[in-house]
């Protein structure tokens, strides 16, 4: 098997960028004006994502999780009708990602928090699930994990409130729905119990888990149990979805590192990886030359301007992401991280 790897919301080049305004921006406006101000970037950014989908099948990146401020204020209902009003467009850029072969994917942020003690939290979870939901119906995509929505398990000790508010989701979102396991409340044991009891596929983060577990190597047993598990859990095993990302300091370290030097050598039966790399498809690129097609799983480093090589090694410049926009306007770049 040979894993088709994912491009995290945007690339370290400008070449796939988004726009997005803020909130007090916006209501500095009338409402005659803030209809135009989100009605031009809603088109702007549908024709970036058009971008980003040609930009990942130019680049061989079978996968892209869209960002999700991509259309802000789309879970209002302002927002909401202007969105109405791109449904033929969306429709479009969906079918163009289709004949691309380029897989859409999303991970809504981190206010979506489905085991909340605060019904009003809840609340505007689903409300914002109910958006991205939407949107990923306006671009035909279908209500599987296949084009799936990923969250995080959220309130520690509040398992089965989660189940409970799974299972009572509509059905474009829970159909979609994946639960990863995060570093420090719900590690791959609980999220995968979660997901069992839900019916839905558990999203496996082998770096998450080293952190939670506080193993010292990919190749720690418990990482290939846990693997293996959440793949159980794809009722199509070969739609699973896995993330892969490692620590910038140290190996437990949380923060993402430019590069992917370590890979666990379970993953070379996961079809599907998303690559968190602050170096984005410069990352992807050293993967596909170094990893893919190779039995390596622990690539050489790039070395940076910032660093001395000693004298048998080849420097390789690193490219650092640019945030600048030439574009005046009253609508800024969406920074996104991974």
């Amino acid at each position: 098997m040979i894993p088709e790897l994912g491009l995290v919301c945007i690339s370290a080049s400008k070449t796939v960028r988004f726009k997005t305004i803020t909130r007090k921006r916006l209501l500095q406006f009338d409402l005659v004006e803030q209809e135009r101000l989100l009605r031009e970037l809603y088109a702007e950014n549908l024709r970036r994502l058009g971008i980003a989908i040609e930009f990942c099948a130019d680049n061989k990146i079978g996968l892209y999780r869209l960002g999700s401020g991509m259309f802000p204020f789309a879970d209002d209902p302002l927002g909401s009708a202007i969105l109405e009003e791109f449904a033929e467009a969306m429709g479009l850029v969906g079918e163009q990602a289709t004949q691309l072969k380029v897989r859409l994917v999303l991970h809504p942020d981190q206010f979506v928090v489905l085991s909340s003690d605060r019904p009003e939290v809840i609340e505007n979870s689903i409300k914002i699930l109910t958006m991205h939901a939407r949107i990923f119906d306006l671009l035909g995509l279908p209500q599987s994990p296949w084009a799936l929505m990923n969250i995080h398990g959220g309130k520690g000790d509040r398992a089965d409130r989660l189940v409970e508010t799974i299972r009572s989701l509509h059905d474009n979102i829970r159909l979609r729905l994946t639960l990863e396991n995060d570093e420090y409340t719900y590690g791959s044991e609980q999220i995968l119990a979660v997901c069992q009891a839900a019916g839905v596929p558990h999203l496996f983060d082998a770096h998450h888990h080293v952190i939670h577990e506080k193993v010292e190597s990919y190749e720690d047993e418990s990482v290939i149990r846990a693997f293996e598990a959440a793949r159980s859990t794809w009722e199509n095993p070969d739609w699973q979805v896995v993330h892969i990302s490692n620590g910038a300091e140290s190996f437990l370290d949380q923060k993402h590192n430019d590069y992917i030097t370590v890979m666990p050598s379970c993953y070379r039966q996961a079809p599907w990886i998303e690559i968190e790399a602050k170096q984005k498809e410069f990352a992807i690129k050293k993967l596909q030359d170094e990893w893919l097609y190779s039995d390596l799983n622990v690539l050489p480093p790039v070395i940076t301007e910032t660093e001395k090589p000693k004298a048998e090694e080849i420097q390789i410049e690193a490219v650092t992401p640019s945030t600048q926009d030439e574009e005046p306007s009253d609508l800024m770049e969406q920074p996104v991280s991974v």
